[in-house]
């Protein structure tokens, strides 16, 4: 008689915190955002690149993958190793202000630094993922001096060099979160700039987001040539308009 295999005994999950004020689970942006807050970025993983014989080793990062309207944007960024930068961390926990007094002082130290960003139509034939791959590619091509090292935020960039991938990398990796703040701060222009020709998007404040006042305009108004097609919210709003232009042209042709 064969014994038993022994029963794996399940993991049990792990309770969502409660928010007091509201009484209900935190979301899952919230208890990130907690996360990275407590997170801490050093030099740790560039000191352990350049142990292994790295000189010039980049940190790589991109912007506005989860918006309706605009390109996503990519940074490289080789820092000077003897010059520390302080304040650094993710952009997402920096006030505007703060962030571009960063990117100044990042472009100024650095030893190279890139931003390439990739359009909507590019986003909408290959998808937000390889769009942002191919934006952190395109970034990394444009440094000079070339990196002999990568540091990337948990993603693999298709780039001939050793590579260091890290999960919440922009939290922890001095080099990915001056890219991510130069990346930040880039696309924070191109939004500023495309807000008086939508004005009714605003554009300045969301940058391009699906905040409240974003999705009412997108109902309202259809989306702009420079909106993500295949992004749910946008393609929606299109399916809307064009139910809507079709209800006219009926009524139109029945009240003639």
């Amino acid at each position: 008689m064969s014994a038993s295999a022994p029963t794996r005994k399940k993991r049990k999950k792990k309770p969502v915190p409660i928010n007091q004020e509201t009484g209900l689970p935190y979301s899952k942006g919230t208890l990130k955002m907690r996360l990275l807050k407590r997170l801490k970025c050093t030099l740790k993983y560039e000191k352990l690149a350049w142990a292994s014989g790295a000189r010039l080793v980049a940190g790589i990062d991109e912007v506005g993958r989860g918006c309706l309207f605009g390109p996503v944007v990519a940074a490289a960024v080789i820092l000077e190793p003897g010059y520390r930068i302080y304040g650094l961390r993710d952009s997402k926990l920096i006030d505007e202000k703060t962030r571009e007094k960063l990117a100044e002082r990042i472009k100024e130290h650095a030893i190279a630094y890139a931003v390439a960003a990739v359009d909507v139509a590019r986003i909408d034939q290959l998808n937000i993922y390889h769009a942002s791959l191919l934006a952190m590619r395109e970034a990394v091509a444009l440094l000079s001096p070339a990196a002999d090292h990568l540091l990337v935020d948990a993603v693999r960039v298709n780039w001939e060099c050793p590579q260091t991938n890290i999960i919440h990398g922009d939290a922890l990796s001095c080099s990915i979160a001056a890219a991510s703040i130069i990346a930040k701060v880039e696309r924070d222009a191109m939004m500023r700039r495309w807000d008086p020709v939508y004005p009714q998007f605003d554009l300045a404040s969301n940058k391009g987001y699906r905040s409240p006042k974003h999705l009412v305009a997108l109902r309202e108004h259809g989306p702009t040539p420079l909106h993500r097609l295949s992004f749910a919210p946008v393609w929606m709003a299109t399916a809307a308009q064009e139910a809507q232009e079709g209800f006219e042209f009926m009524r139109h042709l029945v009240s003639g």
